[in-house]
């Protein structure tokens, strides 16, 4: 028989089984899915492929052209990303290893020597090449390629998650800023008001028309007032901070110029909840994470048959012309290998992995459950504090109206200066709710274009390997 039959005899053998693998063949679970959002405003219409070519990034819906480069910078330059990219690369360098275990390992070793006696110089040449191969017979290989390929697609959507979630809370902390930015502008305004007040009970104090209280009661609402600005400024430097380590540099290294939060309230264009599951790079992490599983109870199944392992060397080894048909040498080997006892490890070891899988079931299902509630807990939000803020624009129409007229009358003498501080206490209260309203609706709008995926799909996660 030719040397080389044994070999062609068990790689037939292997490509004739390669279509078989142990374990189940994935497919994905079904997941609990509503036809409708049910806090979904009326006419809340399905976003079309053309309406996202429109819009480009999702952060530029705010046209904020401060804030788009801020954002746009987080996924270059923020470390914590750098190292989730990171991982991602290493569970691609996974995959590339598990498939290099489909193919034959080959070495050579070439080797020479030379003897020297009073008589006779001798030189000994070798060259050998020896081979080693286990056929996939049962597909544990191709399972363990399955699994790894399925983590590193996973790795690939829970980059994309905590990329969309450090953007999104960017926006939020830009938004806050702002927020503080206008809280500073509203203070500066109330102290020079207060400061006005102060020099009227002041001055009519010295006239003998008002107590002395009055003037305290001046001094402690503009000690109050300035207070405010000072917690504004700070809690400003903690979100300008903030913004910084997303964008990767350190606190000295970025300065926002001031701004009122003055942004518009965007449209966010809604979707299907069944096609929230293509959209949210969390679901898709955690499909992918079923499939990995899923592939392991296969690799585990292998267990329970023997493996084959081949070798192969040859080569020429002698003192005189080393190619030549009297130095050659070769040797062929097979061996099979199979566990006949050991006390039930092999069977825990499968029902571990199935045990596995259906955990990894159950967190897919959770994290479905809980996208559709971050959808229905934003357009909540969205549709309450609209109808606050109508009710605001009224409570703050009126309170500075109040305030007026309480200045007007106690420089007229006909109210006491307590009916004043309580006028402007009101109105103070009034526009700070006025701006926190507006800051938490585009907020909220924010949040619900990342609980809505951001405009990511799983087609994104196709160029994982």
């Amino acid at each position: 028989m030719n040397r080389l039959t044994p070999i062609f005899l068990v790689a037939a053998i292997s490509t004739a089984l390669g279509a078989c693998a142990v374990g189940p063949n994935y497919e994905r679970p079904s997941a609990p899915a509503p036809t409708a959002f049910r806090e979904a405003p009326a006419g809340w219409q399905a976003a079309q492929p053309k309406d996202a070519a429109q819009r480009g990034p999702w952060w530029s819906v705010y046209g904020d052209p401060l804030l788009d480069r801020l954002v746009s910078r987080v996924a270059i330059d923020n470390q914590n990303l750098k190292a989730y990219e990171a991982a991602y690369r290493e569970a691609v360098a996974v995959v590339g290893e598990a498939r290099a275990g489909l193919s034959p390992t080959v070495d050579l070793a070439p080797t020479a020597s030379r003897q020297h006696s009073a008589r006779s110089n001798s030189t000994t040449r070798a060259a050998t090449a020896s081979g080693t191969w286990e056929p996939d017979l049962w597909g544990k290989a191709r399972r363990q390629i399955e699994s790894d390929t399925a983590s590193a697609q996973a790795s690939a959507a829970e980059l994309a998650d905590l990329t969309l979630s450090a953007q999104a809370e960017l926006v939020t902390d830009y938004f806050e800023l702002r927020y503080q930015d206008s809280l500073i502008v509203l203070y500066q305004r109330t102290v020079n008001a207060y400061e006005r007040s102060q020099r009227i009970a002041q001055n009519q104090y010295d006239a003998g028309t008002v107590a002395r209280s009055d003037v305290i009661t001046a001094q402690t609402t503009l000690a109050t007032a300035r207070a405010s600005l000072v917690g504004a400024e700070r809690l400003r430097d903690q979100y300008e901070h903030a913004i910084a380590l997303l964008v990767g540099k350190a606190p000295a290294e970025l300065t926002i110029p001031a701004a009122t939060l003055d942004t518009p309230l965007p449209e966010v264009a809604g979707v299907l909840p069944s096609a929230l599951l293509e959209r949210r790079p969390d679901i898709a992490e955690a499909e992918r994470r079923m499939q990995q599983q899923s592939a392991q109870v296969g690799v585990a199944q292998a267990a329970y048959y023997p493996t084959i392992d081949l070798s192969a060397e040859a080569g020429y080894s002698g003192l005189g012309k080393l190619l030549s048909a009297p130095n050659e040498l070769w040797s062929l080997a097979g061996t099979a290998t199979e566990t006949l006892f050991d006390g039930g490890q092999r069977r825990s070891t499968v029902e571990a992995a199935r045990a596995a899988y259906d955990q990894s079931v159950a967190s897919y299902r959770h994290t479905v459950l809980a996208a559709f509630q971050d959808v229905e807990d934003e357009l909540s939000n969205l549709r309450v504090l609209a109808q606050q803020s109508v009710a605001q624009d009224e409570a703050l129409r009126l309170a500075r109206q109040a305030e007026t007229i309480a200045t007007n009358e106690y420089q007229a003498g006909t109210v006491d200066y307590t009916t004043v501080v309580t006028a402007q206490a009101t109105a103070l209260s009034a526009e700070q709710s006025s701006l926190q309203i507006t800051e938490q609706r585009l907020v909220a709008t924010a949040s619900l274009i990342r609980a809505l995926g951001g405009g990511w799909s799983t087609a994104d996660m196709a160029k994982a390997p």
